[in-house]
């Protein structure tokens, strides 16, 4: 098969234990995001197969009704909302998708983010090469009050450190989600109002969906303290369109470390949040970790060979099998 591999931004994957396995099909390896519609359609116009890294390229009907030789695209983790799968269906392109990643590394970016902003660090480093010394007095988590928005497998992660830590962690979220909350031994938020005003750090590990979309307005943002912290290892969308720029310039909260942007990948340094000194910005490298990849493509590579097999795995779509 002639397999394209988009978006390796840091041409990992012909590195991994999994690539081998591939050997005797023909593959492309591109390491940039093309966005331009007509120049993607060209790059994958002869591509039976695309491999897919999370949510990095949509792939929408226009695009796929361009495809005619694509019969299987094989997506990392389970999240397909930018693939058109009702296109896929009537073009008989066979979607293959299933998770098989750690939360760990997003867990542990999470905190890499929140340390980093408490106590200065980005700064100080640059700062230090500059030839200073000391400019800044940092925040210790010890007593701070840390808010986890979804206890779920990343936010328990978070929540624990947080423990660890000495934090006092309060939770928010879903019916489900806060039971499971109570279940370890967590403490619940009174009400949505009191969760963000109290929390000195809130945490954001929902995932983004119709009903997410927007969950966390320009409102909540507002009634945070000026010296609270947000993070955001998630998704952008979570957070109302333009409401955490004016929160940040009004003062509330007063700082924010954010892992995701609306359009990515983000080049360019145009962002408006890249350019404010309280915020500390990294470019989604939530999930971006060796053994992590090596779960994600090993899967994505198995998939592939399945269907080259005649025997296709988490398939989302199985009404496209046989029809290309």
């Amino acid at each position: 098969m002639k397999i394209a591999v988009i978006d390796d931004y840091q041409d990992v994957f012909r590195t991994l234990g999994c690539y081998p396995k591939l050997q005797g099909h023909e593959i492309l390896v591109y390491n940039d995001t093309e966005k331009d519609p007509d120049r993607l359609a060209e790059r994958l116009r002869e591509a039976e197969a695309v491999i897919l890294t999370q949510a990095r390229s949509p792939f929408p009907r226009a695009l796929i009704e361009r495809l005619p030789k694509l019969k299987l695209i094989s997506q990392t983790g389970r999240s397909t909302g930018h693939i058109d799968i009702d296109a896929c269906t009537e073009h008989g392109v066979v979607v293959s998708a299933a998770g098989k990643a750690t939360a760990h590394p997003t867990a542990e970016l999470t905190w890499g983010l929140i340390l980093g902003a408490l106590r200065h660090i980005p700064y100080e480093a640059q700062r230090l090469r500059e030839g200073h010394w000391q400019s800044t007095v940092g925040v210790c988590v010890k007593g701070k009050t840390l808010g986890i928005y979804a206890y779920g497998r990343i936010g328990s992660l978070v929540a624990n450190v947080g423990r660890a830590f000495g934090a006092r962690v309060v939770c928010w979220g879903r019916e489900g989600s806060l039971a499971r909350a109570r279940e370890a031994g967590y403490e619940i938020a009174q009400s949505r109002s009191v969760f963000f005003a109290q929390s000195d750090i809130l945490s954001l590990h929902l995932p983004l969906n119709s009903e997410t979309r927007g969950i966390v307005t320009a409102g909540d943002l507002a009634s945070m303290k000026p010296t609270a912290l947000i993070v955001n290892t998630s998704r952008a969308g979570i957070i109302a369109e333009g409401a955490l720029v004016e929160a940040l310039k009004a003062g509330r909260p007063g700082f924010a470390a954010v892992d995701v942007f609306e359009d990515e990948p983000l080049t360019g340094s145009a962002h408006p949040l890249l350019k404010m000194n309280n915020v500390i910005a990294t470019p989604h490298l939530g999930y971006v970790e060796r053994e992590n990849y090596e779960l994600y493509y090993g899967l994505v590579v198995d998939q592939i060979l399945a269907y080259a097999g005649g025997s296709p795995i988490n398939v989302l779509n199985p009404e496209a099998i046989g029809r290309k």
